[in-house]
């Protein structure tokens, strides 16, 4: 489609497009009106996409766009179903004076639409039902829900003090009022509590105490459960009382930023760990590749592999995969000798060996999808479990 230079018309525009797509993939009509409805453009006054070029260290190279820097480009992007990248490693860009990034880890963004009404249908969000929404992030979710539900029953948070400035700059100058506070998602919002529905735009190692607390019995709570290897798995857990919560994985390859305080530590130099490992070692009963290939079913045994070892980090340097683990001192590394890769281990935690032990065990049970497992939550634990397999504990919270 192209624009006018005339930006409430090109955005009306572009904004009725996006919701056309997105109700003809299916999505339900209460929410794609309210994407046809809220401006994006207010809340992504400039953001960050990747170039196809990387940099001399391989990093990759993202160019800010703003509606000064390309017009165009911006509204077009704008109006995308795309997620557009607002900050980086935790540090607010100057968008009078962009730079181009290269490499960095993103903070913060504005989630592709397609995403945010998926999460608020997958929550069964319906009017009457009040609402938390942890990551606020830019606010344009948030403004979804209040289009949807009314701002008197959405209550938003943000542990970025300068990033819910913003939001709420621009939620209120579309006329948006929910509640909003500066607050760390791992604990809530007890002063609004309790809600009929939480909703999490960041992911946490485990399900956080605070928010089965914090929701009524019988309410629901949608959230993405990651980890230090990446591994991602969404969950709707319906909460029974008592601090017991249960519900079954979604399917899908969705990822979220971790929550802050849930991010991985820094593990060092990848070499440093390899030098303590024994000179020789066995043979890989499973490729590294079934959990780290481009696909559907290697992203859903990331994650299965992330509760078997969920304090273990992985990297590849060259053609060696190295796993270590800050918690315990445990390290691996799995080197590739043509058809074959050869593990090296060493430590508390056999990290390889207990992987292989659920890739095995997944096989014997005819490799079960997301959807054939559920999570049970309650006072003093968490376990994901399936009829075929053994149950795998998620840390602690």
């Amino acid at each position: 489609m192209s624009t006018s230079g005339d930006l409430e018309t090109d955005a009306a525009g572009l904004r009725a497009h996006l919701a056309r797509s997105l109700t003809e993939d299916g999505l339900g009509e209460e929410w794609t009106q309210a994407v046809a409805t809220v401006p994006r453009h207010r809340f992504v006054p400039g953001f960050y996409l990747p170039t196809d070029e990387r940099d001399g260290q391989g990093l990759t190279v993202w160019e800010p766009v703003t509606a000064e820097l390309d017009y165009d480009r911006w509204v077009a992007a704008a109006y995308s179903d795309t997620t557009l990248i607002t900050q980086f490693d935790g540090d607010e860009p100057d968008w009078k004076n962009p730079q181009v990034r290269h490499g960095g880890a993103p903070t913060s963004s504005s989630t592709l639409p397609s995403l945010v009404v998926r999460m608020w249908a997958d929550a069964d969000v319906q009017e009457g039902h009040t609402v938390l929404e942890i990551g606020t992030g830019t606010g344009y979710s948030t403004a979804l829900a209040c289009e949807r539900l009314g701002s008197s029953d959405v209550t938003s948070i943000e542990v970025d003090p300068h990033r819910l400035q913003q939001a709420a700059s621009a939620l209120y100058g579309c006329g948006y009022t929910p509640t909003l506070a500066v607050a760390d998602g791992l604990h809530g919002y007890w002063p609004e509590a309790s809600f009929d529905r939480i909703v999490a735009a960041c992911s946490f190692r485990a399900v956080p105490p605070a928010l089965l607390a914090q929701a009524r019995p019988g309410g629901k709570i949608l959230l993405t459960l990651s980890g230090w290897l990446y591994g991602y798995a969404r969950v709707l857990l319906t909460v029974n009382g008592d601090h017991a919560a249960e519900g079954q994985l979604l399917g899908g390859t969705v990822s979220f930023m971790s929550a802050r305080t849930h991010a991985a530590p820094a593990f060092g130099n990848p070499a440093h760990w390899a030098a303590g490992l024994p000179e020789t070692g066995r043979t890989a009963r499973h490729s590294p590749r079934r959990i780290t290939a481009a696909t559907e079913e290697a992203f859903h045994l990331r994650f299965l592999a992330q509760c078997a070892v969920p304090d273990a980090q992985m990297t590849t340097v060259g053609e060696v995969v190295h796993l270590v683990d800050v918690v315990t001192g445990s390290a691996a590394t799995l080197t590739p000798t043509g058809d074959r890769w050869e593990v090296r281990e060493d430590g508390p935690v056999r990290l390889w060996d207990r992987i292989e032990r659920v890739l095995s065990a997944y096989d014997e049970a005819d490799q079960p999808g997301p959807e054939t497992f559920t999570l049970h939550v309650y006072d003093g634990g968490q376990h994901l479990r399936h009829p075929h397999l053994p149950g795998l504990p998620l840390p602690r919270p």
